[in-house]
């Protein structure tokens, strides 16, 4: 584990907090538990007959939650995992009285801080990008291995790059000669295929690429989906789930995946009586999305791109 302090300032906290409205007799799962900010809160506001179970693939995440909430330990389950694993941990754990589900979709600060993981376009490090560190794929992989079409489609997708296809090219130009294996390398070539006047407005070059690389070392977006599915078939009646997105992608999935859960019959308008038999089982409790306040802004621009969306269980 680095020696940089596990860190991470928790976004849109009091609006999270408000919006799961915590209650005793529940139990409140947080799917990406990071340094444990929002984990903290919710467990600060458990009552007796409450549980927390916090998830994260990071085992240097669940190393430092627990360290953070050490006061509230007797109250909190970690899960060194994917939240994929939701509906199996709740079948596991016989769990009856979901109250409410968080995801911060975002990477820890910590992750993007630590040199040696290799997150960021602001360090050099050998290329990884893996929020579980002993995951089979990495971003040197990616980069490596990955044809130029897959290349192109993934920095296109993902990273919303409109040079996908020059930055895919070159990347395959440059490991022609030799492995690319370091941040810095990557840099460098995504910046030689980039128009220098499309360089010199708007964000760092390296930005939208390296978001796609690391979307796919860790299968960001597959997971999305499913967790809502989960949590939605599990949770009480006006249970919450209360997700923060940081990209479009994200939060396309996040809105078209509440809008499924919450629309009722799919039969055509014709048909005299519905035979789907397809009820809404969520609602959403803002129409548009929870954005940060402009003093959160000022404290943490990390926060700029949040997106908070909530559902309610019918």
């Amino acid at each position: 584990m680095s020696s940089i302090p596990f860190s991470h300032v928790s976004v849109l906290l009091s609006e999270c907090i408000e919006a799961l409205d915590i209650r005793d007799g529940y139990t409140y799962v947080d799917c990406t538990t990071g340094g444990g900010g929002h984990s903290l809160e919710i467990a600060k506001r458990l009552g007796p007959n409450s549980r927390l179970i916090c998830f994260d693939r990071d085992e240097n995440a669940i190393t430092a939650a627990k360290e953070r909430l050490k006061d509230h330990l007797d109250k909190i389950t970690f899960i060194n995992s994917n939240f994929s694993e939701l509906d199996k941990v709740i079948e596991e754990y016989g769990i009856t009285n979901l109250g409410g589900v968080l995801a911060d979709l975002g990477c820890s600060s910590f992750q993007f801080d630590c040199p040696e993981r290799g997150f960021s376009y602001m360090h050099n490090a050998r290329l990884d990008m893996r929020m579980q560190i002993d995951a089979p794929l990495s971003a040197y992989n990616v980069v490596n291995e990955y044809s130029e079409s897959a290349l192109r489609k993934i920095i296109y997708d993902y990273g919303e790059e409109r040079f996908a296809p020059r930055i895919a090219s070159a990347i395959c130009k440059a490991r022609a000669d030799k492995p690319i294996e370091t941040t810095f390398e990557l840099t460098d070539v995504i910046k030689s295929a980039i128009p220098a006047a499309a360089r010199a407005d708007g964000p760092h070059p390296s930005k939208r690429t390296f978001q796609a690389i690391r979307i796919e070392v860790n299968s960001e977006l597959d997971t999305i989906r499913p967790m809502i599915q989960s949590a939605a078939k599990h949770m009480v009646s006006s249970g919450k789930i209360v997700i923060i997105s940081f990209h479009s992608l994200e939060d396309r999935l996040v809105k078209l995946s509440y809008k499924e859960l919450a629309s009722g019959c799919t039969c055509p308008r014709d048909f005299p009586i519905c035979v789907c038999g397809k009820k809404p089982i969520l609602k959403e409790t803002n129409k548009k999305p929870i954005l940060p306040t402009e003093e959160e802004l000022i404290n943490n621009p990390r926060s700029r791109s949040a997106k908070l969306r909530v559902a309610e269980k019918i």
